[in-house]
């Protein structure tokens, strides 16, 4: 199935929710909690993201992708991350790798790739995160060394890679002459070798793995934007697109927990009378169900900024990503608490919503690194705001 056809020239936001949430209830939900159980996402659920044309829906028309904006981009985020936070974790990672080649690459990379990625032909990984090199991705101590002939050789160690042990392709950076280079190495490349990571707390089908590469041969054609730009430029750009669809998935997680509190105290009795009329139960779900608005609220002004190309979209991203994460957190423990007991075993998602919700305050930069972000640009705002008062004053006189 080709993706222009799958996917409708235009079509507004509440329409393309709806689609996304039948998909994500009839094809996902059901087998949510048994790849979470087995750690594992099965080929054919992916094959099931790529046939709707989800996997490209970044991807521009030209290349075979749907074209979608970022607010349709998000609102897929959202009904992903509601019943399985791993899928969404693919379609994050790989459109993290599709959006940095869209930016970054030449006009032969874009070709040679964007078709076979909007398509789900192949399937890509961000390895940049390395064991002493997480939210500082300048510190990355993999070695790129120019090789005899032309081309490169990558040495190094990459760790928490998400969908590693799967993926095809993958982005990632090594440090050369020039400073942090991303380049683009395929599986079976020489020397590039992966191993599953289990039994994490969160996010447990999102098949993630150790990548090592030795002495793998890199074609010069496979180095992204120049040497040295590969932080600054290429992964910063990935970066900041895996924040937003990270956000938008803490959104559904919100929407999972507070669907799954209300259920559940709708018809657990305790002390004769039903949980939903227990006053503090009550400002459980009170809570979920405003900051779920709140971080939806946030999330969807993220979008609109990254599709009008305004600059504040860097903020508004790293405002919604790091509310809509800890407000998970918060939903999430709430959820288990209202479950009492239930919640604590696997016959109920909200145990998977906790761990998972845990797992988004730390990657796509932790909570902390957003607390020192968002202090620098209420600073700026704040001086941006004196300046117009004063000028405004000087105007009036």
């Amino acid at each position: 199935m080709s993706l222009t056809t799958s996917m409708p020239p235009a079509r507004g936001h509440a329409e393309a929710r709806a689609e996304f949430r039948e998909f994500a209830d009839r094809v996902v939900a059901p087998v949510a909690d048994g790849i979470h159980r087995a750690q594992h996402t099965p080929p054919e659920l992916v094959r099931a993201l790529a046939e709707r044309g989800y996997l490209g829906l970044a991807v521009p028309r030209e290349y075979g992708g749907g074209g979608g904006d970022a607010v349709t981009l998000g609102l897929l985020a959202g009904e992903l991350g509601r019943v399985c936070s791993s899928l969404r974790s693919l379609l994050t990672v790989h459109t993290m790798v599709a959006h940095a080649i869209g930016r970054w690459g030449s006009r032969a990379q874009k070709e040679a790739w964007l078709p076979r990625l909007a398509a789900g032909e192949r399937i890509a990984a961000l390895a940049v995160s390395e064991p002493g090199a997480g939210s500082d991705a300048s510190g990355v101590t993999s070695t790129l060394t120019a090789a005899d002939g032309g081309g490169w050789r990558l040495d190094g160690h990459k760790k928490w890679i998400t969908y590693g042990h799967v993926a095809d392709v993958f982005l990632t950076v090594g440090r050369s002459e020039e400073g942090p280079t991303a380049v683009l190495l395929e599986r079976g490349t020489p020397g590039l070798e992966t191993s599953l990571i289990t039994d994490l707390i969160g996010i447990r089908a999102s098949m993630t793995a150790d990548v090592r590469f030795t002495d793998s041969p890199v074609p010069a054609e496979n180095v992204l934007a120049r040497p040295g730009l590969g932080v600054s430029h290429v992964v910063g750009a990935a970066l900041d697109l895996g924040r937003y669809t990270v956000g938008w998935g803490c959104v559904g997680i919100l929407d999972a927990c507070l669907e799954a509190s209300v259920e559940y105290a709708g018809r657990r009795e305790q002390f004769g009378s039903l949980i939903k009329e227990h006053q503090l139960v009550r400002r459980m779900i009170s809570d979920m169900y405003t900051d779920a608005r709140a971080a939806r609220l946030l999330c969807t002004d993220a979008g609109r900024l990254r599709d009008e190309r305004d600059p504040g979209s860097l903020a508004a991203t790293s405002l919604a990503k790091y509310f809509a994460s800890r407000a998970a957190v918060r939903a999430a423990t709430d959820a288990v608490q209202i479950h009492g007991a239930n919640g604590c075993g696997s016959d109920y998602p909200v145990q998977r919503y906790l761990g998972d919700a845990k797992i988004m305050e730390i990657i796509e930069g932790s909570s902390q690194l957003h607390q020192v972000g968002l202090a620098e640009y209420a600073f700026q705002d704040s001086a941006l705001g004196r300046t117009r008062s004063n000028t405004t004053q000087g105007e009036t006189r």
